[in-house]
């Protein structure tokens, strides 16, 4: 488990000021810059001269433009007036703000603005009083509301610009797009103006640090020196005010500071006045401030001395408006008062006692006083990287057009120098910047809101983006190599020696469609925001604030999308450019050459772009961005987010997509809020109020006694949020990984073949999230990971769907985690065959495998030696294994022999028509090594051909071989049979020839094997179930087993250490008897009632993990005898009754039932169309002996236990004696402990999503301990189940052993002597107490043969023997119609069962397959003859009869569940 802590919400709290120590920041530098305006405009006004008016008193007048040519008005025309602009500084009234230009008649007043129509002497200022016809032009203005601050913001210089003279507006000027010379004749002529902040009698000096809390570093972030001078950017400030100016409002500022690995921490301060001391300045700076007079220095009077300071939280996270709202309470708290509490006690009680967001309470609302709260909601779910963006107010303030040429100069990094009044935007607009160039990531220095103290970065030789308060150019003079964007007046000024690519050198259409879509924004921003901006933004929080920050979020989404959409557009196809590592890297593995074919994917753009595609390669954004997606890096979701739009664009249409690109998942909608309440106040000791006795006249320096608060536990618990597993990170699937499952699921819900292949490849996902754990405690590593390789080959080679790449990372992982390079690439080239192009995540982690792994030697010959030797071995054993098997089955033929001397009869020449389920003649020598194709997946196992495990005739594998020293890990039900060379599993059951258990056992264990062919009673049903030739119902002379082969298969028990039986020959038997009853069976079958998986896989073995028991057939291992019974059988039965209809539904049907959503746990019923929980039923069986039996060390005899299900040689040995079932032993040992229990039948899809949160919180470890079974029973037994049915190897049963379920082990055991066996069925665990046996139990009744179950009602029921009889004759004569009819009929008849668990479906495939056994089954055609009769039958009766008689066939959803998974092997 992780112990990371839960994330913080804020990190440090700063206090921000003038310091004894603080140096001044205005020297001397300055000399260039003219002397800053001490007082703002407060009036213009317009003279005509012609007339007579003189510049009135305090004016000054604008005679020339910025270049020195002379302005008149109205120059040009016949009888000019000589019209000239004049203004007035001041402090007497509010400045100006605003200036513009009306024409009347085409432009409607703007609210706010006064125009100015007439001269100070009463005549019309219209600007062109040329004559009638003229447009009439006035000058308006719009001045700042009461009342004002001493440093409000206004205008403070007004100039004249002539565009014709190669005059331009001036740097932070504000230009008016009016021509004031609306005439024919004279040149153009352009208003522009100023707005900035003037100061007079002021100090600047660096900020510096007057307060913290904590006081000590956190060990992760240690408190940066340079946050103070980020609090106050423009300095600290003494300022001499005169004596009745107003107290400006805190202005509020963000910024953002950048670590060396990368990582941004977010800064929110507010910036205030607070009086200052006179006694603390010297006669030099009292002369600068204007407090004494120059002449005699005698102090001014009137006038108040202020500085300024400022308070700050940093945190991970940009919440700036939560933070914002509490700045704002904390300063109003220190101007205020008198207060109970202390104001350190809610800076404390707001760092300690709020708590982080988590999914599970997304709101928290912070109550701080009875009149101040703040809602704090979780950041917005998306794939992107959190940063403190906002892309509506780059467009408010720049416009499309400018944004899309900042967007250029950002791809090739340009000096960008981004400056602006209001100290907030800068950082908005800069996050902005470096967001929308997503998934690029800047390099190069970045400062959004850069201090003047760190203004020398502006100087440096490197591509920067950096944001400034506008009043540095008031200082200093700007470089001439960068790009200004001046925010207050929308404009982007370049200088000649950088000059930006024009936008039109981007890629012609996403460029189109960006423009398009940030016009429509922009136009939707001006109709939100209609009237100004602070005024516009007031109303709406009066009116509806929720529906205008939702509607603002959406359009907020929409803008980063565009900007993604395009860069999807202008990247699309970069992925077939890398280069992945397929060799030992060289010193240069990391070079971009190296990683990217630069040259291929430049030439794979139009020429008419090269030269912008050219500059973006050489970037460091690209550079790096290649390095991302070549490496594993915490960046890899985001990428791989942008890897899914990138197929979700089309480069060449001139509009979006209709699928979004992203979708707002905003959990502010969440419905549990978290209330934390406000500091309680003390108590006195009577229980009355303490008096209010803190009060502040500035903000007070923080006491450390009175930052201590308790935190509580409670909080502490309520922001926990666990993170993933660091041993784990390559299983965790990303959020658009998930989504993207969902959307697979949820299209192919609806197509049955590709449903059944969506949840198999679920399936084998989960498999692979638990392959870590496996390898882990596998002995040998390679092996363990050569099977997974091998089960990826089997997945692609049977189509198995996917959902996503994390099987394939999660082996890629696990070979560098190991040092298996080599099999990383094989793993890769896997994928690339099966046609996955890996995504970013997949192959970060494959060329770090790749890197950082040890390669083998270069020189291979050493190898290729022994291989060669290996081969020339093999070979030659190849060529005498003919010679040994002839000798064997002489050998085993004559220890057969009867002892009369009579040799038993030879074989029967000729075609034999019974098959095996794969497909082949029971005679058939087994196939060479090669890729079985089947119907669920074939597993290969370890080599076999070293290990002398091999049948005859196999050649040797080609697969190179494994270390001779190294154990193998796989169980050895997955090593496949004797005669199974290639490790495939499609003969494991079923193709057990008479040469395999001759190599394996004594001599006398062959006599029936290689004797007499077995032509019993159930294959001439085989013969009616062909469309063939019918025999006639009359037994074969040949049918009857001789005396001396079933004595020979009696002989075979002892090998096994089981109790030999007795060979008398059965009773005589009746003609109808002897060809119904389930007497003989062929060779290869495990039980006739075993119906095997389409991976033909017996899933009847134990499972016991790595190091399980091995199957019967095989020699023992470990000195485990054969038949040592296991210390722990568990049954476990899918089928489960639906609540509505009170049927049983089996698994394909539960499996076709479920639905394409991860978080629902119901099936669909087939019969009764109503959805339910299905249910895993588990019965344990505990056969471990008492610990006093243990210690005496006295075993029961193995005679006491009859064959288990596996044992395949006992039980064709039983089938020759006695008519019973491998699942069905008289004599079967019965359990110490038995118990039975049920849990959710989980989906894979839901099976997924609760490992894939259990193994985020708890770790992959935990699927190692026993408390997994304890704790997560639901988890524990969906997973056995699955992977027992996939036939996968893991060690989850052993962990029983551990748990609660069974009883502790005796101290006299080995510690791995323990074996646990898991068995799944088909039918149900339990019958139900009311029901009637289903036919193929009282089939067993009738034959004889015991059962599983006993508790079954014997009498009562309509169903004879004959019923039995005359049902297997119509299916077995291909009449299955007849055989639905006499069923119906027999259940409508008096004295039936009224209601019917079972489908009529299944009572007669569940017959067919007790008589006849699965290797003579095909429930292929089985179901097409069914589904024939069905619709045949449907045309008398109706198809609604008949399924309200429950005699529908199943779906075809359900028969694909079928044969993808297979059919469980036991009923």
């Amino acid at each position: 488990m992780s112990d990371e802590k839960p994330p913080q919400l804020v990190d440090y709290f700063v206090v921000a000021g003038l310091t004894d120590t603080s140096r001044p920041l205005e020297e001397e530098n300055q000399q260039h810059r003219p002397a800053r305006p001490s007082e703002p405009i407060t009036d213009v006004a317009v003279i005509i001269r012609s007339q007579g008016e003189e510049v009135p008193h305090g004016f000054t007048c604008i005679e020339t433009t910025t270049s020195g040519h002379p302005v008149d008005l109205n120059a040009g025309l016949l009888n000019n007036p000589q019209m000239f602009i004049c203004y007035k500084r001041g402090r007497d009234k509010p400045p100006l703000i605003e200036l513009g230009v009306h024409y009347e008649g085409k432009d409607r007043p703007k609210p706010g603005y006064k125009i100015l129509d007439t001269t100070p002497y009463s005549r019309s200022a219209n600007l062109n009083s040329g004559g009638p016809g003229h447009q009439r032009t006035f000058l308006t203005y719009r001045r700042a509301a009461e009342p004002h601050g001493h440093n409000t913001l206004g205008v403070t210089d007004i100039c004249l610009v002539m565009p014709s003279k190669g005059e331009s507006t001036p740097h932070t000027f504000c230009r008016v797009d009016k021509n004031l010379n609306t005439s024919m004749w004279g040149p153009a002529l352009f208003l522009c103006y100023k707005i900035a902040m003037a100061k007079a009698n002021t100090l600047v000096y660096e900020a510096g640090l007057l307060g913290r809390y904590p006081e000590q570093d956190s060990e992760s972030f240690p408190l940066p020196e340079s946050v103070p001078v980020f609090c106050l950017p423009m300095g600290a400030t003494i300022e001499s005010w005169p004596a009745d100016t107003k107290y400006p409002l805190p202005v509020f500022s963000t910024f953002v500071l950048t670590g060396a690995s990368g990582d941004k921490v977010y800064g929110a301060a507010i910036q205030f006045h607070e009086a200052f001391p006179r006694e603390r300045l010297s006669e030099k700076q009292s002369l600068r401030l204007g407090l004494l007079s120059v002449v005699d220095r005698r102090p001014v009077a009137g006038r108040s001395l202020q500085t300024r300071k400022s308070i700050c939280v940093l945190s991970h996270w940009p919440f700036f408006d939560v933070f914002r709202k509490f700045l704002m309470f904390i300063y109003r708290y220190s101007i205020s008062g008198p207060h109970v509490l202390p104001l350190e006690t809610h800076i404390s009680h707001f760092m300690h006692n709020v708590p982080f967001p988590s999914p599970q309470r997304p709101r928290i609302l912070v109550q701080m006083s009875p009149y101040d709260n703040l809602l704090l909601c979780r950041p917005v779910s998306s794939p992107l990287p959190l940063s403190g963006a906002s892309f509506l107010t780059l467009l408010q303030n720049l416009g499309p057009d400018n944004a899309v040429a900042l967007l250029v100069a950002v791809l090739t990094e340009q000096k960008l120098l981004i400056h602006s009044l209001r100290p907030d935007v800068l950082t908005s607009v800069g996050e902005a910047l470096v967001a929308m160039i997503f998934p690029l990531r800047w390099q190069c220095p970045y400062i959004p809101l850069c201090p003047l103290a760190l203004a020398d970065v502006l100087c440096a030789p490197v591509p920067f983006i950096v944001g400034i308060h506008s009043s540095y150019f008031d200082l200093y003079e700007p470089p001439r190599d960068v790009i200004f964007v001046d925010l207050d007046t929308n404009t982007i000024f370049q200088s000649e020696e950088r000059k930006l690519l024009s936008p039109r050198s981007l890629p012609r259409r996403p460029c189109k469609v960006l423009l398009a879509s940030l016009h429509s924004l922009s136009q939707q921003l001006d109709e939100m925001y209609s009237g100004p901006g602070e005024e516009a933004s007031l109303e709406l929080l009066l009116s509806d604030a929720e529906a205008a920050r939702g509607r603002r979020a959406q359009l907020e989404l929409e803008a980063r999308a565009a900007f993604l959409r395009f860069m999807a557009c202008a990247l699309r196809g970069y992925r077939s450019f890398l280069r992945p590592i397929a060799l030992a890297p060289a010193p240069a593995g990391r070079d971009a050459g190296s990683l990217f074919a630069l040259q291929g994917f430049l030439k794979s753009r139009e020429r008419a772009y090269h030269r912008f595609y050219g500059q973006l390669l050489r970037t460091q954004l690209f550079t790096q961005f290649i390095e991302d997606c070549s490496f594993a890096s915490d960046r890899d979701p985001c990428l791989e987010f942008f890897d899914t739009c990138v197929d979700k664009v089309q480069a060449e249409l001139e509009k979006p997509e209709d699928t979004p690109l992203m979708e707002l998942d905003d959990p502010r909608g969440g419905e549990h809020t978290v209330f934390i309440t406000p500091p309680e106040q003390p108590a006195g000791p009577d229980g009355a109020e303490l008096p209010a006795r803190y009060r502040y006249d500035g903000f007070p320096t923080l006491r450390p006694e009175l930052l201590e608060p308790p935190r509580d536990p409670l909080v502490a618990q309520l922001c926990q949020a666990r993170s993933s597993a660091p041993s784990s990170p390559a299983p965790r699937r990303t959020k658009q990984e998930m989504k993207v499952a969902q959307r697979v699921a949820q299209k192919y819900s609806s197509v049955p073949d590709m449903w059944a292949k969506c949840l198999l490849g679920h399936c084998y996902g989960l498999w692979f999230l638990y392959l870590p754990t496996h390898v882990r405690a596998a002995p040998a590593k390679l092996r363990a990971l050569q099977l997974a390789y091998e089960v990826l080959r089997k997945m692609e080679a049977h189509k198995v769907v996917l959902p996503d790449e994390v099987c394939y990372r999660i082996l890629m992982q696990l070979c560098g985690q190991y040092g298996e390079p080599v099999l990383s690439v094989r793993v890769l080239l896997e994928m690339k065959r099966a046609g996955i192009v890996p995504n970013t995540i997949t192959y970060g982690y494959y060329n770090k495998a790749v890197l950082e792994s040890k390669w083998p030697a270069g020189t291979q010959s050493g190898r290729l030696r022994w291989a060669k030797l290996r081969n020339v071995v093999l070979g030659a054993a190849q060529f005498r294994q003919p010679l040994r098997q002839r000798e064997r089955r002489a050998a085993a033929a004559a220890a057969a022999a009867p002892p009369g001397g009579r040799a038993p009869p030879a074989p029967r020449p000729g075609l034999q028509r019974q098959t095996t389920w794969a497909g082949r003649s029971l005679r058939d020598p087994p196939a060479a090594p090669r890729l079985v194709k089947s119907g669920s997946l074939s597993f290969p196992g370890g080599t076999h051909g070293e290990g002398g495990r091999g049948g005859p005739g196999e050649p040797p594998t080609t697969r190179p071989p494994p270390l001779p020293a190294a154990p193998d890990p796989l169980p050895p039900r997955l090593r496949g049979p004797p005669g199974s060379a290639d490790g495939s599993l499609s003969d494991v059951s079923f193709a057990t020839d008479e040469s395999d258990r001759a190599d394996e056992g004594p001599v006398g264990a062959g006599g029936p094997a290689g004797g007499t062919p077995r032509r019993g009673l159930a294959a001439k049903l085989q013969q009616l179930l062909s469309p063939g030739k019918r025999p006639p119902l009359r037994p074969a002379a040949s049918a009857e087993l001789p005396a001396g082969s079933r004595d020979a298969a009696d002989a075979a028990c002892p090998r096994r250490g089981s109790e030999q039986r007795d060979g008398e020959p059965p009773p005589r038997r009746s003609p109808a008897e002897t060809l119904l009853r389930p007497r003989e069976r062929p060779e290869s079958t495990a039980s006739e009632s075993s119906v095997s998986l389409g991976s033909e896989l017996d899933l009847s073995d134990a499972s016991v993990g790595s190091a399980g028991v091995p199957k019967s057939s095989e020699p023992p291992a470990d000195g485990v005898a054969g038949q040592e019974p296991p210390a722990v059988e568990v049954l476990l039965s899918s089928c489960s009754r639906c609540q509505g209809c009170s049927a049983l539904v089996y698994d394909e049907e539960v499996m076709a039932g479920w639905t394409s959503d991860d978080s629902n746990l119901n099936t669909t019923c087939p019969f009764c169309g109503r959805s339910f929980v299905p249910f895993l039923s588990i019965e344990i069986q505990d056969f471990q002996l008492p610990p006093s039996t243990a210690e005496d060390g006295s075993l029961p005899p193995p005679t006491a236990q009859g064959p288990v299900l596996s044992d395949r040689r006992r039980c064709l040995a039983l089938d020759e004696a006695e008519p019973e079932l491998c699942n069905g032993c008289p004599d079967a040992a019965v359990p110490r402990r038995s118990e039975r229990v049920a849990f959710a039948y989980l989906s894979p899809l839901v099976l997924r999503k609760e490992l894939e949160s259990l193994v985020e919180n708890e770790g992959g470890e935990f699927l190692a301990q026993p408390e997994l079974v304890d704790s997560h029973p639901i988890i524990y037994w969906n997973l056995v189940w699955y992977f027992q049915r996939l036939g996968l190897p893991s060690n989850l049963p052993r962990l029983l052993l551990g748990s609660q379920h069974v009883a502790p082990a005796p101290q006299a055991q080995p510690p791995d002597s323990p074996c646990v066996r898991v068995r799944l069925l088909w039918d149900v665990l339990a019958p139900e107490p009311d029901s009637f046996p289903p036919l193929y139990v009282l089939w067993r009744l009738h034959s004889n043969v015991p059962t599983r179950l006993r508790s079954w009602r014997p009498h009562g029921h309509p169903f004879s023997l004959a019923f039995l009889e005359a049902v297997l004759s119509h299916v077995g004569l291909s009449e299955v119609h007849k055989a639905i009819a006499l069923f119906l009929e027999t259940v409508a008849a008096p004295g039936g069962p009224r209601n019917l668990q079972r489908s009529i479906y299944r009572e007669i495939l569940f017959l067919t397959l007790a008589a006849l056994g699965r290797d003579h089954m095909d429930i292929a055609a089985f179901d097409k003859k069914y589904k024939s009769a069905y619709n045949k039958l449907a045309g008398s009766l109706g198809k609604e009869e008949l399924r309200r008689r429950r005699a529908q066939p199943p779906s075809s959803k359900a028969i694909d569940c079928r044969k993808s998974f297979g059919a469980t092997l036991e009923c």
